[in-house]
């Protein structure tokens, strides 16, 4: 039995994604913890600091759309009920650390490319979560 209540799997959705959620189903099989599934999308808007001169609400919808999709299938792998999945526009950690403290989460999960470097200071999302989490972290290795 885990002594975790309340963890929170934040996934980017890529392929990588599927070695986080086999770990969470190795780690917790127990299935006496809530888990909560994070997706957070960051707004087009930061992508292209507001360049480009057209209303990009549709393809952020549907970006919105095929993320709620994917989250889902991963729920159904996880049981993982839809009240529990989550798709948050913004900064990934950021959110993460938000949805965390609000909810009371005690374990974040997270996907780790294990950068090196330059590309640490470029902003690792595993890394942000890491050091400003209020509860323990598990970067899983991807």
């Amino acid at each position: 039995m885990s002594a975790y209540k309340h963890i929170l799997v934040g996934l980017d959705l890529s392929e990588d994604s599927q070695q986080v959620v086999d770990r969470v189903k190795s780690l917790f099989a127990s299935g006496t913890q809530k888990v909560s599934l994070v997706h957070v999308q960051e707004p087009l808007s930061f992508a292209y600091g507001g360049d480009i001169p057209m209303d990009l609400t549709d393809v952020q919808n549907q970006l919105e759309d095929r993320a709620k999709a994917r989250l889902d299938a991963i729920g159904n792998e996880l049981d993982v009920t839809p009240e529990n999945q989550h798709v948050i526009i913004g900064q990934p950690a950021h959110e993460m650390h938000r949805f965390a403290t609000e909810n009371h989460v005690d374990l974040v999960v997270v996907g780790s490319h294990g950068r090196h470097g330059l590309s640490l200071l470029f902003g690792s999302t595993a890394t942000g979560v890491l050091h400003g989490s209020n509860c323990d972290v598990l970067a899983i290795r991807v």
